[in-house]
């Protein structure tokens, strides 16, 4: 008996795994960006919504690697973080620098998509975004982008409610 399902796992287990497999360049962009990526992410050991936001990442297939300083204004400084865009923590992934409380989803697309930017942000510290909840409420928000001129736009746009 143990036969007959060995071969059965040889003949078709091939065949699944080939279903498996996504179908479209979109499918395996996707698949890509939720694999582990690696964030390093620099707070003030104080800061308990910077630790939630933390857990959010972790909740969404990030690694993080938790560097506490109490020197966050150099560490925006060294990144070019402006004034305008800066929040409680800052974060360092594949390249780009993740300012305060982004949702994990805007993360993932500014990795998909590569623009060519410096980094996101949503600037202080909102309501209702990943590790600021406070029951239902939500205030609008958007993440904001910087290009690599120094020029800032809507990344995605939050309305709230």
């Amino acid at each position: 008996m143990f036969r007959i399902f060995a071969l059965l796992a040889l003949t078709f287990g091939p065949i699944a795994t080939l279903n498996a497999a996504p179908t479209t360049a979109k499918a395996a962009t996707d698949q890509k960006v939720s694999s582990a990526v690696e964030m390093t992410v620099y707070r003030s050991p104080t800061c308990t919504c910077c630790g939630r936001w933390l857990e959010h990442m972790k909740q969404n297939g990030f690694v993080i690697k938790d560097v506490q300083t109490e020197d966050m204004d150099a560490i925006k400084r060294r990144h070019g973080v402006p004034a305008t865009l800066q929040s409680c923590h800052t974060a360092l992934v594949s390249g780009y620098w993740v300012e305060g409380h982004v949702p994990a989803e805007d993360v993932k697309k500014l990795l998909r998509d590569k623009p060519a930017v410096a980094g996101i942000s949503v600037p202080g510290m909102p309501v209702g975004t990943p590790g600021m909840e406070m029951g239902p409420r939500q205030d609008p928000f958007a993440v904001m982008q910087l290009d690599k001129s120094g020029n800032t736009s809507v990344f995605h746009d939050y309305p709230g409610h």
